[in-house]
């Protein structure tokens, strides 16, 4: 009876291993394809594909056995690409107003697209806008490479600036070198704005605050105004052998508004009866005297922004080597398992 009511606890005993071994069995095949077929891609993983994507020189977190694959940039590297990127963001700001300044002035005038075909662009709206543009698409590359830590904007960013710097140069020893000739082309430059007065406004406010401020009339004299077509004595119009009103000695008149007649008829009176009105000096010997006056402050307004770019200039040469050695680190380390 002993032998014959052990056996078959023993028989069911093994049986009951067989089953938890067959039960086993498919659940360790199951797992082994299961992980071998593609999943969902983890979190972290998609979150550094988009990094990487948006920002290919970044420094990604791409988790591999809990552990991060880049190395961070030291303390005084990371304060260099936080201030390049905010110093960029300003000249960005700066830079996108003008273009927008530029573009709404072109817009108002109604000369959008009107100066493209000219060798140089005569439009001072245009020029604001061409301005712009060109700073605000340097200052966004730099702005964005230090930001991603992207080597490629960055060594584009650098080269901009030295062009930048170049053209300065050039630029300050073409006026150095050519300041006597360009002082005697401002008789010759004041011409041709009075003989287009009519024709451009940003030319005509440009004159008539120089007259305004400078307190002349003209070139040489006065009587300069007679070659424009409209204040010509023989023009059938009724601003013949007059004066703008920026030529007045007092435009407003002891009044709130200006006079915008303040000038009509001048150049029929003698020169004493004409003086009591306008000024009868030109503006060439006081913008001359007004350039010798103010050089020295021009001066220094260049060496500043030279200074300035110099020191952008370094400041994303240090991120630069900083990046550099951090891809050097990290190339040398073995990956993780």
């Amino acid at each position: 009876m002993e032998e014959g009511e052990s056996s078959p606890l023993l028989s069911q005993f093994l049986l009951l291993l067989q089953d938890t071994a067959g039960q086993e069995q498919p659940l360790s095949r199951n797992s082994l394809s299961t992980s071998s077929r593609p999943g969902p891609v983890p979190q972290e993983d998609q979150v550094g594909a988009w990094s990487s994507r948006c920002c290919p020189g970044t420094k990604h977190q791409a988790w591999k056995g809990g552990q991060v694959s880049s190395l961070p940039l030291s303390t005084g590297s990371s304060c260099v690409k936080y201030l390049t990127f905010l110093s960029n963001f300003l000249f960005s700001l700066l830079a996108l107003l003008a273009l927008f300044a530029g573009l709404w002035g072109l817009a108002v005038k109604g000369s959008l697209g009107s100066g493209w075909g000219e060798p140089l662009p005569t439009d001072l709206m245009l020029v604001l806008m061409l301005g712009g543009l060109a700073v605000s698409v340097v200052s966004l590359s730099g702005c964005l490479g230090a930001l991603c830590e992207n080597s490629c904007l960055l060594c584009c960013y650098c080269g901009a600036v030295l062009i930048c710097l170049a053209l300065e140069a050039l630029a300050g020893a073409l006026v150095v070198a050519l300041w006597g000739p360009l002082q005697d082309s401002l008789e010759y430059a004041l011409r041709v704005a009075i003989i287009h007065y009519q024709d451009e406004p940003d030319l005509r406010f440009l004159l008539d605050q120089v007259q305004l401020g400078l307190q002349c009339c003209g070139a040489v004299s006065y009587q300069d105004w007679e070659q424009n077509l409209y204040f010509n004595c023989s023009s059938p119009g009724v601003q013949a052998c007059s004066l703008p009103a920026s030529c007045c000695i007092d435009p407003q008149e002891q009044g709130a508004l200006v006079n915008t007649q303040c000038g009509f008829g001048v150049l029929r009176l003698d020169e004493d009866t004409a003086g009591r009105v306008v000024y009868l000096q030109g503006c060439q010997p006081a913008l001359q005297q007004w350039l010798r006056e103010n050089m020295w402050a021009m001066g220094n307004c260049a060496i500043v922004i030279v200074m300035v770019q110099g020191t952008e200039l370094l400041l994303t040469a240090w991120l630069l080597r900083a990046l550099a050695a951090r891809k050097a680190v990290e190339d040398t380390q073995p990956d993780p398992l």
